[in-house]
């Protein structure tokens, strides 16, 4: 099998590779596809434009496309920026950015209040066959940046149970505990059952 990941982003494309990777499938991303320019995100929910990037570059390459939407959901900001995290400090904010701009919200937020949620869908859309999973982790949002690994606002979510942010975890330590890694481990149990269903092809052979 063949999937397209809908992602100009090279993180989500490691994380992705690391967790399924080891699946009979051919992985390309976008990058393969240099005239398939940047999806814009218009839906409403992480679920919209999961598909919506995922439907679109089906249609364009022919080929199973698999989208990822993530959005990080903090109490104290009434569930924002959600799906809008990626852009949250404006269309062409980087990572950083957007770290600057969560703190400076919550500066005045108390500890005990900082709670929030990474979630992540991802589509797998094959012409008229779409399939989703979901996957969230629970935190809180740091009061400063902790760790240099992961990306986005890896380094101020920090997991309670671990100790740690995710920026302080190695790759295979993310996949087990984050968002994206629990939607991941529900999408190989996908992908496996459609490679099971696939037309097993034989020679046939005379004797």
């Amino acid at each position: 099998m063949d999937i397209v990941l809908a992602t100009h982003n090279l993180h989500k494309v490691k994380e992705i590779r690391s967790a399924v990777g080891d699946l009979p499938v051919t992985w390309m991303t976008l990058e393969d596809f240099p005239h398939i320019g940047e999806i814009e995100e218009t839906g409403s929910t992480l679920l919209e434009n999961s598909l919506l990037k995922a439907r679109t570059v089906n249609a364009i390459t022919g080929l199973p496309a698999l989208a990822d939407d993530t959005g990080l959901e903090v109490d104290a900001l009434d569930g924002a920026p959600g799906v809008h995290s990626a852009r949250w400090a404006g269309e062409n904010a980087t990572f950083e950015d957007n770290v600057i701009k969560i703190l400076q919200e919550m500066k005045t937020v108390e500890k005990s209040n900082r709670t929030a949620r990474f979630r992540s869908v991802i589509s797998l859309v094959d012409g008229t066959l779409e399939d989703w999973v979901e996957g969230m982790a629970e935190g809180r949002i740091t009061e400063q940046p902790q760790g240099v690994g992961g990306f986005g606002y890896d380094p101020v979510f920090f997991l309670p149970e671990i100790g740690k942010t995710f920026a302080e975890l190695s790759l295979d330590e993310k996949n087990k505990t984050s968002h994206r890694g629990a939607a991941l481990k529900k999408l190989r149990h996908l992908i496996e059952n459609r490679l099971a269903a696939q037309p097993q092809h034989r020679e046939d052979v005379s004797l």
